[in-house]
Parts: structure tokens; sequence; C-alpha cells
């Protein structure tokens, strides 16, 4: 597929998920160096960059991490730094789609084919990647650019998520 019909979609790669934060994870400088070298190739390449950012529902009280206007609720300063001009899709679910703009943009790209990366590879890139939402485009889900609680948990989301999307390291994808 061409590089103007994809889109490199980046799941909440906030500061509330890294050493400092309320929630770090896992392999999180890693993922990040992987993710800001993706965001990196795919400038090159033409291929536009969506930012998706998770804001707590402050309707439902203060939530353990990502409260609006918080310090950990920002994009990383590096992703921002690599993405200046990507589009910013606020979600308050586990799933980018849902209630959000996402496919809006999509639609206005004309993206048929997403890259995705980020955090929580069990929860948000996987209920992105399998949302009803996502089942007219192409989707593959950027293994060695998502992270989670730990190894273990990363390694059995993406042997789950193995046998429905395809699971390329940002290298082969953005190739």
């Amino acid at each position: 597929m061409a590089a103007q019909d994809s889109a490199l979609i980046v799941i909440d790669l906030q500061n509330d998920y890294f050493p400092g934060g309320k929630y770090p994870l896992w392999n999180t400088a890693t993922v990040l160096d992987n993710c800001v070298a993706a965001i990196e190739q795919a400038n090159t390449l033409g291929i536009p960059v969506i930012l998706v950012q998770h804001v707590a529902d402050s309707s439902e009280g203060l939530s353990p991490f990502f409260n609006a206007g918080s310090e950990g609720v920002a994009i990383h300063p590096r992703i921002l730094a690599a993405a200046p001009q990507a589009t910013v899709v606020i979600k308050q679910a586990a799933d980018s789609f849902y209630q959000t703009t996402l496919q809006a943009t999509l639609d206005k790209l004309g993206s048929r084919q997403l890259l995705l990366c980020g955090m929580m590879t069990h929860n948000c890139v996987t209920h992105t990647a399998l949302s009803p939402a996502a089942a007219p485009y192409e989707v593959k889900v950027l293994a060695d650019c998502c992270s989670t609680v730990d190894q273990m948990m990363h390694a059995i989301a993406l042997n789950a998520l193995s046998i429905r999307v395809p699971l390329p390291s940002a290298a082969e994808a953005l190739a």
C-alpha cells in the first residue's frame, strides 16, 4: 500500500506512563526511541501522524492518572517534538475510535492502512486495533513501538493480536 494511503497512529504516549509519572510502564525508554524513529520515518515518507491522547472523564471524579490539566496527561515532549504538526485526537475510552474524531480524521486523509503504536499494548492498542470501526482498514500494530505494565503482559497481548493483526516492526512497516 502506498504511503499516502497510510496513517501512523501513536496512542497514549503520555507523561504518566513514564518514570516520574503516576503509572510508569515497562520498557518505556526503548519504546519512546522506537516511536520517535517511526514518526521520523513516517514524516520522511509523507505518512500523516495522528497522536491519540487519553484524558480522564472528569464527570467520573478524579482518575488515578491522565487527569485534565495535570503534567501526566500531556503527550511526551519528544513525541510532540517529532510530530509538531500532527492532529491530536482526544479519547476517554480504550478504543481510540469510540466517541472521538479519529474516524473523521482518517476519512479526511483518505487513509486505508493504519499503523498503530503506543501504550498500553493489552488495552488501548488492542482495543483500537480490534475496534469495529477499524474493520474497513488494513491494520498493523508496530510490535516494537508498544509497551504495557510488564514484558509478560506485552507478549500475551501481542500473541492474542497476532491471529487477527500483522505485527511488523516499525522498520518493516515503514520500509
